[in-house]
């Protein structure tokens, strides 16, 4: 009788061993692996040789392409060279049947499984003071969780077989199994856990050697869902690589499917499909993909110019008032510089101020009359806010290509130096909000605590950049900003007072005080950054002389 529940854990403890296999094999090489797909992507035939690697060490063809997703977003790799890695990636992925049909059904799975769960877990036991021993330790006993699921597979399947009559089965034809293994690795959000039930239910009889075919081909159509999922909302690039797999696996399998009683031969030539079905069906995996290489690689320069077109790339420019600005009239090049970067401190301020959900959900805009309509309206993410600041740096080079007087580079350079640091601030503040987070949920008071000071410094940050933002020209706000600064520097050295008294009152462990000494220096890092920032685009444009060091010094800290 079919132990459904059997069956299940079988599948879960599988799903478990792949997914504890692709972590472990991501912290064992996972730099060096991102490392390969950069630098080893140079043209279409060392892409295409860099994905069969990269997946077939990763075991997971999603990890590889998703990766390739964010290297494309990320401008490090040209359309035509990421649809070459996926194509080596779903080659890759091929390993992966042929570990389990070779391991999981020639040999007693327990007698590989069990040794290897026991020996990992000491592993982890013993070697725990070695981190690269912890990884090798998990990666054995994902092998391990892996096979066993596989065993608990097998022998919950082999009681269903015992019973069904394959004769008396509708013949649903084998378009039906293509669906059927579509659904199932989207669903699973795995190729090789899709195909390791195909080839259990194989090996138990429950499906022949066609059906299981049709299953792979639906499998390989199936594994796109994740890559379609990781590229929604991205740019362009990223929905272009994303339809470059869909079509890669479509089409081969509108190719395959006909022709199936042609791949099936040519598999029997060199598996016994009546032998060693299993094996058989890890072949055909393997075939399907390369002759997918084979018909699309070829193709890749039309692919790409049909993308494109399908989707086009949307020059978006994001700054609001140097976008239309002449460089060759430099006093107006100045004031709209000066006016792009209030601007930008404006919407960085918005975009911390909406990540640490504070009262200020946006900050004063800044004249809108003048701003362009690319800004207008629009939503800021920290991606769109480090285009314009490059946007910003740009216009300012293409300043410099012109003779500039003294007095009017004086103005400039602290503008300039002021977009810089709104940039590093801005980056110091995003990354560190997980951290802020994680103290304010602490059970120890103290940290309460600390995290309500760091979240009353910086609501008392976007206040005074609120008055900047609406009056930089203002002789009061110009004169605030030095009182401003004593205030960033009081609140440094009175958080750094509580610390000390509190570790010498036993109230917060010696670890703890490091981690908020480490946090408030950043944090106060980004707001002394801010400060002068917006002490340089207030009224007279330029730091006072005794704050450039220390602004300087602040840049190459952080």
């Amino acid at each position: 009788m079919f132990d459904g529940w059997k069956f299940l854990a079988g599948l879960g403890i599988f799903l478990f061993g792949m997914f504890m296999v692709e972590e472990s094999i991501k912290l064992l090489a996972g730099r060096s692996l991102k490392t390969l797909i950069r630098r080893f992507t140079g043209t279409r035939a060392k892409a295409l040789f860099t994905g069969i690697v990269s997946t077939a060490v990763l075991q997971s063809s999603s990890a590889v392409s998703l990766m390739v997703l964010a290297f494309v977003g990320a401008g490090l790799l040209t359309l035509a060279n990421a649809v070459a890695v996926t194509m080596g990636a779903m080659v890759g992925t091929t390993l992966t049947a042929w570990i389990v049909a070779v391991f999981g059904f020639s040999f007693k799975i327990d007698a590989l499984a069990l040794p290897m769960i026991g020996l990992g877990g000491l592993g982890l036991i013993v070697l725990g003071q070695s981190a690269r021993y912890v990884h090798v330790s998990k990666l054995l006993a994902a092998f391990g969780f892996l096979f066993l699921g596989l065993d608990y597979m097998k022998s919950s399947v082999a009681a269903l077989a015992a019973t069904i009559d394959l004769t008396t089965l509708p013949n649903l034809g084998l378009w039906a199994y293509v669906l059927a293994g579509t659904v199932m690795t989207a669903i699973m959000q795995s190729s090789s856990a899709a195909i390791a039930v195909v080839l259990t239910t194989l090996f138990a009889g429950v499906i022949d050697f066609r059906q299981a075919a049709a299953l792979v081909i639906g499998a390989n159509v199936g594994t796109t869902v994740t890559i379609l999922i990781g590229a929604i909302g991205g740019i362009a690039a990223k929905k272009q690589t994303a339809i470059s797999s869909l079509v890669f696996n479509v089409g081969t399998a509108l190719v395959m499917l006909p022709a199936l009683p042609v791949a099936l031969w040519t598999i029997g030539r060199f598996v016994n499909p009546a032998d060693d079905a299993v094996l058989g069906i890890a072949a055909f995996h393997t075939l399907f993909n390369l002759v997918g290489v084979a018909l699309f690689f070829p193709a890749i320069s039309i692919l790409v110019r049909y993308l494109q077109r399908l989707f086009p790339e949307k020059q978006t420019v994001l700054s609001g008032f140097i976008h239309n600005t002449s460089t060759e009239v430099p006093e107006a090049a100045t004031a709209a510089l000066r006016s792009e970067v209030l601007n930008q401190l404006a919407l960085s301020l918005s975009f911390i101020a909406g990540r640490y959900r504070l009262r200020h959900a946006v900050m004063p805009a800044v004249n809108v009359e003048s701003q362009t309509t690319s800004q207008k309206g629009r939503t800021f993410d920290y991606e769109d806010l480090q285009r314009l600041h490059a946007e910003i740096f740009a216009f300012y080079a293409r300043m410099q290509a012109h003779e500039i007087d003294t007095p009017e580079a004086m103005r400039l350079e602290p503008v300039i130096r002021a977009s810089r640091s709104v940039m590093n601030a801005t980056k110091n503040l995003y990354e560190m909000l997980a951290e802020i987070e994680d103290i304010g949920r602490h059970d120890n008071p103290f940290m309460v605590e600390a995290h309500r000071d760091f979240r009353e410094r910086l609501e008392r940050l976007m206040d005074q950049a609120a008055t900047v933002i609406r009056a930089p020209d203002d002789e009061g706000v110009y004169d605030g900003m030095e009182t401003f600064f004593q205030e960033v520097e009081a609140a440094d050295k009175r958080f750094i007072r509580s610390c000390a008294q509190a570790v010498s009152k036993a109230t917060i462990q010696e670890h703890e005080v490091t981690r908020l000494l480490m946090a408030n220096r950043f944090f106060t890092q980004s707001n002394r950054m801010m400060a002068l920032s917006m002490q340089a685009l207030t009224r007279g444009f330029a730091f006072p002389q005794k704050r450039v060091d220390d602004h300087n010094q602040d840049n190459l800290q952080v």
